[in-house]
């Protein structure tokens, strides 16, 4: 609105009923201050008075300044022609179109003054006069050349000699032009805005509201010449009995126009917009009328010029001859102005099919960026689609490879579990071997000790007390050893079924959520099918639309094949262009259906357009949501990673502490056997040094009755210390037994390990087995999920396809809709011209008649001379004669 400058009254709010921008605070202050030409708002100035809101004035009437040229007559210079038959079709009455002006004069309650400048001119007026008149109040420049040309050709017919007529011929082809020309309603030099001043200049003493109206009528001229044919059709089966009420439309409706205006239009009642159109089609009727009665002074000049050659020889008729050229002159003038007029309505219809394909171009684009729109959402959509797909075979790549290191984990401890079985049952077959040994030995060991007499010492007492405390405290530690180990494999137990039991939870609701998220992807696709198949039914729409149009286009085309040729004849070519005008009206109708179905249809794409904004802004959240998720999925599985590491680590800690314990083990075997050995090198010495005594008894024997005492004696402390030993060879089977009860106990405490171990192992088992159901079952959802993937992939192609069908079908459309533009605008370029050439040939021979007619003047102006000096020189001689006589 602000690039309208004659724009000076607007209206939102009428009784009560108003716009939505009424309701918002300070309105009145936002619409003054955004627009400066405005000078009365809801009818009332920037003072805050009441404005007058000019309904009173007949300048509102939509299209009455089109017939201003109409209600003024430029056939008022047949008067001055001889025949009466020419003065009664020279000068048609306006009976009707006065009728309409007195009333709105009455009704203004203003001077009968102020209209004068729309009335019917005098009939003693001239019209080129007349037409002077009007543009003298505007252009000045026009004026005193319109005076200088008038001078120039009154100058011309009152200059009788035959030397100066010719002189004078040269500037009269100057002024060929008529004074209409002169104004700026040329079609093609001047833009619709100029005409527009062009046509408003024509009235000079109107008030402001005239620009209003202008301003509409340059807004509403593709469709006035369609509401003033349907207006006439629908004027001839009507009679004009209702009353003529003047109706007045809102600035904004004037600046504007029609449905798509901004600001509510004020509502007229019912009986005023009839009125209003009953004043139009009685102006349409006067206007019909007046054309009719001008062909008809047109026909009346024809004879008057075929009667002005029959009197030729007559010298008296000068002046009826001048009028009569200034009266073809004039009818040549007229016909410019309408030829103009017809132009500027062609013209007007080429804007109105160039805006409309305009409009179908950028609907056709707006489809094109939805459609691109679209295809970056299922982009995005597939991306993220095979974003989540690559992390859920990463997942399932890094379970299954936690699952199958787990595994070897578990067989790598079943492998040491065994080894260790066997290293135990070796130690335990080397145990009874050396039990065996021990029990051999120590039968031969009594037996000899019954057998002979066993001295005993201080050394062997602390070697056999040193070796069996050693025993002890290796026993001892074994078996704490052995306790820790047993509590250290229950609470990793215990940790791992936990473990197990968390990640087994968590990949539960891992698959929940993926359930969830493939199902709402399914309905996501099926939404964007929809929508596809929305757009696709869009498409075939708009490209009815664009066959529509070209037919459209092919029927205007023949419509100017039919005005060219009813140009011909008046008859048929105002029956033809009624049959145009009608097929138009019906055609414009149905495509003010049509544009409304788009209205529609375009609203409907644009809430559908924030719907799938908001499933994408949906999505983005749901991918944002499901991002925090993975990460911390992550996060706890790097954690679990971390933890089965150190668990991994404390196992391999663990084992390598045992097969330290087993080497130790080990070595104390080794010492007990090289102690052992010892022990029978001991012996073995024992027995040497008893064979040794032996011999030295043999050979005491001989001596024996002289050591006899010392030999009891030595009895004696053998017999002590053989009670000692005895005492201490009890005591060690006590030990023995208790070693062997200590056995016992850690035998049964294996095989309770043994059954915690088969037990574990079964657990192992059963959890292994729930994995490779937990795999098989990832494995069919992986294949459902891929059948799914193959599934929307080729939908998804099939899609794509169709979508290329449909835009080379819309871009051929296209092409096809701009070709036939072109070769319409080439042939109506074409006949524009032919037009114009036929134009300026009938100017051109008009020219021609004129200048015929100059010449039959000056011949028979030089004829009536020569008759003139023939008469004088008969005169002379009779004179002579008589004065002879």
């Amino acid at each position: 609105m602000l690039g309208l400058e004659n724009l000076s009254d607007v209206t939102l709010s009428v009784e009560g009923a108003g716009n939505s921008v009424c309701s918002l605070p300070g309105y009145r202050e936002m619409v003054l201050q955004s627009l400066p030409q405005v000078s009365s708002l809801d009818g009332v100035d920037r003072l805050r008075n009441p404005a007058p809101l000019g309904e009173d004035s007949p300048i509102d009437i939509p299209g009455l300044e089109d017939y201003v040229d109409f209600l003024l007559s430029s056939d008022t210079s047949a008067n001055e022609l001889t025949s009466p038959q020419a003065r009664v079709d020279g000068s048609p009455t306006t009976s009707r179109i006065d009728e309409v002006l007195t009333q709105f004069r009455q009704r203004a309650g203003g001077p009968v003054g102020a209209q004068d400048p729309v009335r019917r001119p005098q009939v003693s007026q001239p019209g080129w006069a007349t037409v002077g008149s009007y543009s003298t109040a505007v252009d000045p420049n026009n004026e005193q050349r319109i005076q200088k040309l008038e001078h120039q050709v009154s100058r011309l017919f009152q200059q009788t000699p035959a030397g100066e007529v010719s002189s004078s011929s040269t500037p009269f082809v100057k002024v060929r032009r008529p004074k209409r020309d002169i104004d700026n309603t040329s079609e093609s030099e001047c833009d619709s805005g100029k005409e527009n001043r062009g046509r408003r200049s024509r009235i000079p003493t109107r008030h402001r509201g005239s620009n209003n109206t202008a301003v509409k009528r340059t807004i509403k001229q593709p469709t006035k010449a369609k509401q003033q044919d349907s207006d006439q059709e629908r004027s001839k089966g009507k009679s004009s009995k209702c009353s003529v009420v003047p109706g007045r439309k809102s600035g904004v409706h004037q600046a504007f126009g029609g449905a798509d205006s901004v600001g509510p239009v004020r509502k007229t009642p019912s009986s005023t917009k009839q009125a209003v159109e009953e004043t139009y089609r009685a102006i349409v009727e006067e206007r019909d009328q007046e054309r009719e009665r001008r062909w008809k002074a047109e026909q009346a000049v024809r004879k008057l010029t075929e009667q002005m050659k029959t009197l030729q020889t007559q010298a008296s008729q000068e002046k009826d001859l001048q009028s009569m050229a200034l009266h073809t002159t004039d009818r040549l003038k007229e016909l410019l102005l309408k030829e103009r007029s017809e132009r500027s309505g062609l013209q007007a219809r080429v804007e109105e099919l160039e805006e409309r394909c305009q409009s179908s171009a950028l609907q056709l684009e707006q489809v094109l960026q939805r459609e691109e729109q679209h295809k970056r959402a299922l982009r995005s959509l597939e991306d993220s689609t095979s974003h989540s797909e690559a992390r859920k075979a990463r997942r399932q790549a890094e379970e299954m490879k936690r699952s199958q290191e787990l595994e070897n984990k578990a067989s790598a401890l079943m492998r040491e579990l065994e080894i260790q079985r066997a290293s135990l049952r070796q130690h335990k077959d080397k145990l009874r071997q050396l039990h065996e040994l021990l029990a051999s030995r120590e039968q031969v060991h009594r037996k000899e000790l019954e057998g002979r007499l066993v001295p005993g010492g201080a050394e062997f007492r602390e070697l056999v007390a040193r070796e069996v405390a050693g025993v002890e405290q290796r026993h001892a530690q074994s078996g704490a050893g052995l306790e820790d180990r047993l509590a250290l494999a229950t609470q990793q137990y215990t940790a791992l079924e936990d473990e197990f039991r968390m990640a087994l939870t968590i990949e539960a609701t891992r698959f929940t959520e993926v359930e969830q998220g493939c199902a709402r992807l399914s309905a996501e696709l099926s939404e964007v099918k929809a929508a596809l198949a929305q757009t696709q039914q869009r498409e075939r729409q708009a490209g009815g639309l664009v066959q529509e149009l070209t037919a459209m286009v092919k029927e205007q085309k023949s419509r100017i094949t039919e005005l060219s040729k009813a140009k011909r004849d008046a008859v048929t070519e105002l029956k033809g262009r009624v049959r145009s005008l009608e097929a138009g009206a019906e055609e414009d109708r149905r495509l003010q259906l049509q544009l409304e179905l788009v209205k529609k249809d375009k609203a409907r794409l644009l809430s559908q357009l924030t719907a799938q904004e908001s499933v994408i802004d949906g999505l983005r959240a749901e991918r944002r949501i499901w991002g925090q998720e993975l990460a911390q999925q992550g996060a706890s599985l790097s954690q679990d990673r971390g933890r089965l590491e150190a668990r991994i680590e404390v196992l391999a800690a663990e084992l390598e502490s045992q097969k330290k314990q087993n080497e130790r083990d080990n070595d104390a075997l080794r010492i007990k056997v090289k102690v052992i050995d010892d022990q029978t090198e001991t012996i073995r010495k024992l027995k040497e040094g008893l064979q040794e005594r032996d011999e030295q008894g043999r050979r005491q024997r001989e001596e024996s009755l002289q050591a006899q005492r010392r030999l009891q004696q030595q009895l004696e402390e053998s017999s002590a210390t053989s009670q000692d030993l005895r005492d201490t060879v009890q005591q060690l089977s006590l030990r023995k037994e208790q070693l062997k009860q200590q056995l016992e106990d850690k035998e049964m405490e294996l095989d309770e390990v043994k059954a915690a171990f088969s037990v574990s192992n079964e657990k192992w088992q059963d959890k292994a087995d729930l994995l490779t159901r937990l795999e098989s079952q990832v494995k069919r959802m992986k294949e459902g999920f891929d059948s799914k993937e193959s599934l929307l992939l080729e939908e998804r192609d099939k899609a794509s396809q169709a979508h290329k069908a449909v835009i080379e079908k819309l871009h051929s459309m296209d092409d096809a809709f701009r070709r036939q533009l072109e070769s319409l605008q080439a042939s109506h370029q074409t006949e524009l011209l032919r037009l114009a050439n036929d134009k300026q040939k009938q100017i051109e021979q008009s020219n021609q008649k004129v200048f015929q007619v100059e010449e039959e003047m000056r011949q028979l102006l030089e004829e009536t001379e020569t008759e003139k000096k023939t008469m004088e020189e008969k005169m002379r001689r009779l004179t002579s004669v008589l004065k002879d006589f």
